[in-house]
Order: C-alpha cells, then sequence, then structure tokens
C-alpha cells in the first residue's frame, strides 16, 4: 500500500501499512512501541509511522531474525540511528552471537539424535 502524506514532503505509514510490508501482527507492532523500539505519532487513536521509524522498524526485524535479545537490538537501533549504517554491528557482537547460534544448532541436534533413538527403541518394543 502507498504510503500516506500529510504535508506536501510528509511521508506517514499507519500501523496497517507496516504490518502488512514487514508481515508483522499488529500486536508485535505495539510491543516495540511499548518497549520504547518505535514511537509512532498519535493522531486521535491512529498511530501514524515516518519513514525513520520504518527504518527502525527494519533494523528491530533483522536483529530479531539474527537472534539477538530485546536489549541487544535496542542497542543496534541505538547504534543505527547515531551511525546511519544499516545494521550496526561490531565484529565481536557478531561472532559472538555466530558462536552462540552454534551452540544452540549442536543442542538441537544432540536432541534430535536422541530423540530418533528413542522412537528406534519404542518401536521395537
Amino acid at each position: 500500500m502507498a504510503p500516506f502524506r500529510r504535508a506536501q514532503s510528509e511521508e506517514v505509514f499507519t500501523i496497517g501499512d507496516l504490518a502488512r510490508e514487514f508481515d508483522v501482527t499488529l500486536r508485535a507492532l505495539r510491543f516495540y512501541e511499548d518497549k520504547g523500539l518505535l514511537s509512532p505519532r498519535r493522531e486521535g487513536l491512529a498511530r501514524l509511522y515516518s519513514p525513520s521509524d520504518r527504518e527502525r522498524l527494519a533494523v528491530i526485524l533483522k536483529g530479531k531474525r539474527l537472534g539477538f535479545t530485546l536489549s541487544e537490538i535496542r542497542a543496534l537501533v541505538a547504534a543505527h540511528e547515531k551511525t546511519g549504517n544499516g545494521l550496526a554491528l561490531t565484529r565481536e557482537r557478531c561472532l559472538s552471537q555466530l558462536s552462540q547460534l552454534e551452540r544452540q544448532r549442536a543442542e538441537i541436534e544432540a536432541a534430535i539424535l536422541e530423540l530418533r533413538a528413542t522412537a528406534d527403541h519404542l518401536s521395537l518394543a
């Protein structure tokens, strides 16, 4: 959906616009607002998001996809706003997250092997 325009150069998006564009629920957008990650302008009961809110949401969702916590995402958003970098990740932060995800993958793979062995054992009984 095309953005909603208020003034000549002022582009705003409704909560529904962003929910559709980013395939997130209205509840998720309200949650990010409650946590201080998004700060839409209000007109009556309507939430109106600026292009910078839209950009901030993209950073939030990328951080979420990469497995970062809300507090880490908050830091990413703050760094993004200071630097203008699409996703302000330091090499150390990136490597740390990669290491954590690899540990989680190893734990999941071990659990899968254990479940397969249990299922095989149960099918013989």
